[in-house]
């Protein structure tokens, strides 16, 4: 009986010392204690093995009293923390219970009571300051971490517009939207998102123009996802888009603020994602995607010129290619005889059919164009021109292509890269393969019924619940002023419908500004 109780008690102080383990990890993010030496040894485990935290002791002269200083080195800006607060401190006792009489010169000051709070602040750049004799802290905004100047686009480069790009932070993205449009009616909703590493979320509006519903639905899935960690806009996006299972973006994705601005204006949300360079705009239609922002800097005859420009070499990027294998393979009807019997004769020594030609050929150009990205700027240059034209020389002569094949394949590029998103222009580079298959098939009749595909899908798909295809599908007349060509500004009187802003009118009849102004 004694070997059983000795064995019993070893076994009851074992789950004691177990349940005592559990209560620790628990109280991780449980309320700060009044103890100064209890809370900065709770830190040492909350913060173990981080040698980038630093936690700045000192002790006041008149009364004895000990603090602390909580922050990331990395983190939070050195030179604030000396000046503004750790100068001030020395000097002058805080009273300790309004935050308003804590004697620092920061600009935000907010309560810090849990464990919580303090690891998210600090984690955040923010600098922590507790004081012994206090079951809370006093929490400071000190953030500066590291980051990159404002500089020109490098995705949407613009000729006469301005030449500022977002950078990652937020607060600097937000700044840079409200130099555009220093309005009260500019509102901001703040999430945080992700569990492990939480990410600041923004959802911008102009409260007098925006539709509520469209508000209201980006904030319930904003709410309702349940991840790790957002880091970029591209993750967002496929998150709290409508349809998932297709190649065509639902939403803008764009690096300018005058864009983004443009965007308010009409009575869309953009949604700013705290360390990403990019934003999203939402809804979003087919049109929207060829809209460049020196479509409104250049007079309305350009700007309508280059537009039906990008939806011509649009149609050229998806059709060319397929066009090619459906003439060459089954419809070599429609092509001149004087062209047929040189195509013929430049073909004679090609062992591959046409859309192994064709496939081989556009396979090698998205080599080239991954390389041209991944490689430094002067590099890329050099592979981007020479290893085209030495390829494309190379494959001609070793009869492997055809030269008209070549110039197939270089128009091609070239009205692939006029599409001003990039979103957009890959998922049109993607999206011409299958028409590549569909034409080796059926000829002339599979274009037609990839055309007819790709009509359909656009018109069946939303966009924060709202019809991707407007104005074209619903049909809305008034909104075709700047659609496929951009009428004068004078003309343009009304927001677009499809974004069912609240305030029709922008602009006067005499152009005197509309019912916002």
């Amino acid at each position: 009986m004694t070997i059983f109780h000795q064995l019993y008690k070893l076994f009851s102080a074992g789950m004691k010392s177990g349940q005592s383990a559990n209560n620790t990890t628990m109280d991780d993010h449980g309320p700060l204690a009044a103890d100064l030496k209890r809370n900065l040894a709770m830190l040492k485990q909350v913060f173990s093995h981080a040698p980038d935290i630093v936690v700045r002791t000192f002790r006041y002269q008149k009364t004895g009293r000990e603090a602390a200083l909580i922050y990331f080195s990395g983190l939070s800006d050195k030179n604030s923390i000396n000046n503004n607060i750790l100068r001030e401190l020395l000097l002058l006792e805080p009273e300790g219970s309004p935050t308003s009489y804590l004697p620092v010169t920061v600009g935000k000051l907010m309560i810090c009571s849990t464990w919580m709070q303090l690891e998210r602040a600090v984690l955040n750049g923010r600098s922590v300051l507790l004081l012994d004799g206090m079951e809370r802290g006093y929490e400071m905004d000190t953030q500066g971490w590291p980051q990159r100047a404002i500089t020109d686009s490098q995705i949407e480069a613009s000729l006469k517009g301005a030449h500022q790009a977002f950078v990652e932070t937020g607060e600097a993205n937000i700044a840079l939207i409200r130099r555009y449009l220093p309005t009260r009616e500019l509102k901001i909703k703040e999430y945080l998102i992700g569990a492990r590493a939480p990410c600041r979320v923004s959802l911008l509006y102009l409260e007098d123009l925006t539709e509520p519903e469209f508000i209201s639905t980006m904030e319930e899935r904003l709410l309702a996802l349940d991840v790790d960690c957002i880091l970029n806009t591209g993750e967002l996006a496929e998150l709290v888009e409508d349809q998932t299972m297709v190649m065509i973006p639902q939403f803008i994705t764009t690096e300018r603020p005058d864009t983004a601005s443009s965007q308010l204006l009409q009575g869309r949300i953009v949604i700013v994602v705290d360390r990403s360079s990019s934003v999203l705009i939402a809804p979003a239609n087919f049109i929207s995607f060829f809209h460049g922002i020196d479509d409104y800097s250049s007079r309305w005859p350009v700007a309508s010129f280059l537009r039906i420009l990008r939806f011509f070499a649009c149609f050229i990027a998806l059709f060319l290619p397929g066009l090619y294998i459906a003439s060459i393979s089954f419809n070599y009807e429609i092509i001149p005889l004087d062209l047929i019997l040189s195509i013929g004769q430049f073909r004679a020594s090609v062992p591959f059919p046409p859309f192994i030609e064709a496939l081989i050929m556009e396979i090698t150009l998205e080599m080239l164009r991954e390389a041209g990205v991944r490689l430094p700027a002067p590099v890329a240059q050099t592979v981007g021109i020479v290893g085209g034209i030495v390829i494309g020389q190379a494959a001609v002569q070793a009869g492997i292509v055809s030269n008209l094949m070549v110039v197939v394949v270089a128009t091609t590029a070239v009205a692939s890269f006029i599409i001003p998103n990039y979103d957009m222009a890959a998922s049109i580079r993607l999206v011409r393969f299958p028409v590549m298959v569909m034409a080796s098939l059926l000829g002339v009749i599979g274009l037609i019924v990839c055309f007819m595909f790709i009509l359909a899908r656009i018109i069946s798909m939303r966009s924060l619940g709202e019809s991707f295809s407007s104005p074209m599908a619903p049909m809305r007349v008034s909104d075709w002023k700047d659609m496929f060509v951009r009428l004068p500004l004078r003309l343009m009187i009304k927001r677009p419908r499809s974004v069912r802003s609240l305030q029709k009118r922008r602009m006067g009849t005499g152009g005197q500004g509309g019912e916002g102004k």
